[in-house]
């Protein structure tokens, strides 16, 4: 599989450029190789025959970094901690969407968003990053990172003017190796405007060219809905377990961007063994088939919950990018997303005890973390997801106890609807 004609990945037919879309079909892969199987089968092995030592020290020198890779020379198959077809297939096309250069795949979204962190981060270096995050990550930055060294400095998600004091607080204490965003943030949909992080990222150049990374977790919007490579990001961050999987039957997660930068996450992932597996593979080659119908379904379905959670009188109000009244925000969302995604929050009147109500009594949307997924999900972050952060820092965040968030999946919208509305009188 290493040495696939480009026949194999073509991109256009008599001038005509195909879509990601269409590509997802079967970019990458030729039947012949494998018996003519019109799926790629699933390669369950842990390690690769190699055709003579030469091309044994060729492959590890590669996947090792010890050389860079001569002019048409992949990275040959070795050991599935390092490479897969079924992961390699994946790589490839979750490129098509993000018009990136390089994708690897890893076991989980953290997986993907740890080693990416560890590979660039340094005793010293401070990490500037927005909030809220999602939970894990939040850990990640608040409690881990810390024991090795590296110092965090949050700027707030949706409020623009936080962004230059902290990083001016950063570059006070340490270098700062990496701008880390999530935008939309997790759960309250506050946007960061990528573009501005990469001015004031590349602003900061030093004569060596080094500079802090603009790292982005896109997992949200995912990369029909935004693309932040293109807003000026180094590297995108995924939780492929949510919309590009989405079949709530997976856990993996992707980092993208140019080949000189992932090609030390590789390194550092093989090391670490937070790659995903052949089986985890070939069922996201099976999702991505699908992604572009399942995501805009959702996305269609959102608009009318959303509205009508926002003309309902025990709604306080609703976390929906559709309906943004902060100009600031809404400038944001129009020049770097494409639609407001399916996945939002709104707040109940009351506190704890009237969002519980409200969730033992779904019936139709099912109470469980996660987003993204075929069915409809509901969860309360502030005991949830992001329950580890301590509750003056979940109010300062705008994670209220009274805030649910939901993810809308391809049901019938006004299924979801009655059920939210039933729900809603339990409040």
């Amino acid at each position: 599989m290493a040495d696939r004609d480009k026949e194999y990945r073509k991109r256009s037919i008599d001038g005509h450029s195909l879509r990601p879309e269409t590509m997802m079909m079967g970019y990458g892969y030729e039947p012949a190789l494998t018996e003519g199987a019109f799926k790629p089968p699933i390669f369950q092995t842990s390690t690769f025959v190699f055709e003579s030592a030469q091309a044994g020290k060729d492959f590890f020198e590669v996947a090792y970094g010890l050389r860079e890779p001569g002019r048409g020379e992949e990275i040959g198959l070795i050991y599935s901690r390092i490479n897969n077809p079924n992961l390699q297939l994946v790589e490839e096309r979750l490129c098509l969407w993000d018009g990136a250069e390089c994708a690897l795949l890893f076991s989980s979204g953290m997986a993907a968003i740890s080693t990416t962190l560890f590979t660039f981060l340094r005793p010293g270096d401070v990490i500037l990053h927005s909030e809220p995050i999602y939970g894990g990550t939040d850990y990640l930055v608040r409690h881990i990172l810390p024991e090795y060294g590296v110092r965090r400095i949050p700027f707030m998600a949706g409020d623009d003017t936080t962004i230059e004091p902290a990083l001016e607080m950063a570059r006070g204490i340490g270098r700062v190796g990496v701008i880390y965003i999530e935008t939309p943030a997790n759960p309250t949909n506050a946007l960061v405007d990528i573009a501005r992080c990469a001015e004031l990222a590349r602003s900061m150049t030093q004569p060596d060219g080094s500079r802090p990374l603009v790292i982005v977790d896109n997992t949200f919007l995912g990369p029909l809905w935004q693309q932040p490579l293109a807003r000026g990001a180094d590297i995108v961050l995924y939780s492929l377990t949510k919309y590009v999987g989405g079949h709530s039957d997976l856990i993996a997660g992707a980092a993208l961007g140019a080949e000189s930068l992932l090609s030390k996450v590789r390194v550092m992932r093989t090391i670490l063994g937070s790659v995903s597996d052949a089986w985890t593979g070939w069922l996201l080659l099976r999702s991505l088939e699908t992604l572009k119908l399942r995501v805009t379904s959702g996305m269609k379905n959102a608009r009318y919950v959303a509205e009508f959670l926002a003309d309902h009188p025990k709604v306080r109000c609703v976390h929906y990018l559709g309906m943004i009244e902060d100009e600031s925000q809404k400038q944001i969302f129009q020049k770097q997303a494409i639609a407001p995604g399916s996945t939002f929050s709104f707040e109940v009147h009351g506190g704890e005890a009237e969002a519980f109500r409200l969730l033992d009594a779904l019936q139709v949307v099912k109470l469980a973390v996660s987003l993204g997924g075929t069915e409809s999900l509901a969860e309360h972050p502030a005991s949830m997801t992001h329950s580890d952060i301590p509750p003056d820092e979940q109010l300062r965040m705008g994670i209220t106890p009274s805030m649910i968030r939901l993810s809308i999946g391809v049901e019938h919208p006004e299924d979801v609807i009655a059920d939210l509305k039933q729900a809603l009188e339990k409040v």
